[in-house]
């Protein structure tokens, strides 16, 4: 007996339901192995990252200032001339700054550099120093008297070395700092022959003084910032004082305090800090060897070279700690501040023998 028409239209609805949900089933499962997939790749990309990071987080050892000016001026068909070591360290810091592990991070906007923050506060250390010591070669060390013409790359160099430190595009930071050595190199070549024009360094000890008294300034600094982790009363000594008012008699207290967002990075910058004047240092005491044996000097030099080496040692924490002074866990700021205040104390003095010898 053939079926009615509505009993058909029934069977063919079923199956038509049937076959559209068992799609929709393979649709599901398929939709689930790509999302596994997706996630799986995700995972391996973080743990890849979080490895790398690890790696980019190491700091740079030390080069020998020696093998630089070798590199810099012997092999190019140079003369090892007055200023040759000073300026190929300077190169030197700022390269190696560029083409450490992972490069130059503090402007990086993707994983696993944007994660990142204690090596650019590392970073933002070296490029203060390597700032301070490019004005300190634009304006003392290039130049007879404060009347003679600054050397024009070397003023080119400076204003590249202090461009902004997180620029990635439109100039790119690392673009500007390159330029910047680039610079500065064709400085050095000038001065040790490798290209026909002239340039001067004069190692006086005046213009040692006019550098290491910019180094004292940051060293200061950065002991107060470092030493404030724990917190500290001081008395107000930034009350604005005016030409015939009396100052107030009582300055008062104020509470100066590190947070504790910021202590890692003051850490670090510290250390990029130390690590840069170590090189530039040594570098100094070579080219400034006469001056500082004159003046009785160079031991003190050396222990500041000393002090600031003791602030590279290997971290033996995964994180920067910051108990207090006296309490049961350690207080890796008020070390750091401990070796940068010696060592600031002994520039200090170096700085005395230099002006009275």
């Amino acid at each position: 007996m053939p079926m009615s028409k509505a009993k058909q239209f029934w069977i063919h609805l079923q199956r038509k339901l049937r076959d559209t949900f068992a799609d929709t089933r393979d649709d599901v499962s398929r939709l689930g192995v790509r999302v596994k997939i997706g996630l799986a790749v995700l995972g391996l990309y973080l743990l890849l990252a979080l490895v790398v990071g690890i790696y980019w987080s190491m700091t740079p050892g030390f080069f020998t200032v020696e093998d630089y000016v070798t590199a810099q001026v012997e092999e190019r068909g140079g003369k090892r001339e007055r200023g040759a070591v000073m300026t190929s360290a300077l190169i030197g810091v700022a390269e190696t700054l560029l083409e450490k592990p992972g490069g130059y991070l503090t402007n990086d906007i993707t994983p696993p550099g944007l994660w990142l923050d204690n090596m650019p506060s590392w970073e933002y250390g070296v490029v203060i120093q390597v700032r301070d010591a490019s004005k300190a070669m634009r304006e003392a060390f290039s130049r007879s008297q404060s009347q003679s013409r600054e050397d024009q790359d070397l003023a080119l160099a400076e204003s590249r070395f202090n461009f902004n430190t997180d620029s990635w595009i439109m100039p790119a930071t690392e673009r500007q700092y390159r330029e910047g050595i680039q610079y500065t190199r064709r400085y050095l070549d000038r001065l040790t022959g490798i290209s026909d024009q002239n340039a001067e360094f004069y190692t006086r000890a005046d213009n040692l003084r006019y550098w290491l008294s910019t180094v004292e300034t940051r060293l200061g600094s950065l002991s107060q910032r470092l030493s404030a982790s724990v917190g500290q009363r001081r008395l107000n000594t930034d009350l604005p004082l005016r030409m015939g008012e009396p100052q107030e008699t009582e300055p008062g207290e104020v509470i100066v305090k590190t947070p504790w967002t910021q202590l890692d990075n003051v850490y670090y910058e510290a250390r990029g800090s130390a690590w840069a004047l170590i090189h530039l240092l040594k570098a100094a005491e070579i080219e400034f060897a006469d001056v500082l044996d004159d003046k009785n000097a160079r031991v003190s030099l050396g222990q500041i070279i000393r002090e600031l080496e003791a602030t590279q040692r290997s971290l033996m924490s995964p994180m920067i700690l910051n108990g207090s002074g006296f309490g049961l866990l350690a207080n890796h700021s008020l070390v750091m501040a401990s070796y940068i205040s010696r060592a600031n104390a002994a520039l200090i003095d170096l700085r005395s023998l230099l002006d009275r010898g």
